[in-house]
């Protein structure tokens, strides 16, 4: 069974109202059914994943981010492979402030269960390391066929061979804006960080898989000083364009 804070965090919702699950946060869950169970009141975690997200946008782009209301042991994995990257991370009681004012550098990537790296940010390390200074290595032992976006970052002008479960990532100067699309959903992500990093506008379509996962992402950025609108496209519906200002 997946291990992350919010599969412990879910048994423990279930189990505040009457459910029998055990296990949770092991390889092993082992639930027990209950004749019914009853209402409640549950103040649910902070999304590791989504914070994760604007971290490495930080990274991308660079710049300066508080990302608040977070779990900082939670991000460990994260914040860890950031630093690799040269990327400043400093950790407060619930907050993280990240900064990033030098050159990205290389960094091997595996994703595993928790409290390894997250599958979940394979996409967005993936989008950031094509901005890194050397040779990268992603490795994906979680989940088959999650390097879809990579033809997609390709339009962009970034330089990645994937063989099998790996991804070599050659890093390059800069990426530019293109016509893309979100495959799913934390390959929309990195779609978005790839395009506030790029040069001149991007526009990515399917933006719906985005927005499943990620509420308000288009303010959020718009707020941190990101060059981001959500447009609607008669034929396809909404669309996100994206560009460095």
């Amino acid at each position: 069974a997946a291990k992350e804070p919010h599969i412990v965090d879910l048994a423990n919702f279930l189990n505040s109202m009457g459910a029998n699950i055990r296990g949770a946060g092991t390889d092993t869950i082992k639930i027990r059914g209950v004749d019914h169970l009853t209402g409640g009141s549950y103040a649910i975690i902070p999304d590791q994943i989504e914070a994760g997200t604007y971290m490495a946008a930080v990274a991308a782009t660079g710049g300066q981010v508080l990302v608040k209301n977070i779990i900082p042991k939670h991000m460990d994995c994260i914040t860890a492979k950031l630093q690799e990257c040269g990327v400043e991370v400093e950790e407060r009681e619930d907050t993280l402030l990240v900064r990033r004012t030098g050159k990205l550098q290389k960094a091997n990537v595996k994703t595993l269960p928790y409290p390894g790296f997250p599958t979940d940010m394979q996409p967005q390390i993936t989008a950031v390391l094509c901005l890194a200074e050397g040779t990268s290595l992603v490795t994906e032992s979680v989940w088959n066929s999650r390097y879809q976006y990579v033809d997609e970052l390709k339009r962009m002008g970034a330089h990645i061979q994937v063989d099998d479960k790996t991804a070599v990532v050659e890093g390059v100067d800069h990426l530019t804006g293109a016509p893309i699309q979100a495959c799913d959903l934390r390959a929309g992500a990195a779609m978005v960080i790839a395009a506030l990093a790029a040069q001149g506008q991007s526009e990515i379509s399917c933006v719906q898989y985005i927005e499943r996962g990620y509420e308000d992402i288009v303010e959020k950025l718009r707020a941190l000083g990101a060059d981001i609108r959500s447009v609607e496209d008669p034929c396809e519906g909404a669309e996100l364009e994206a560009h460095i200002s």
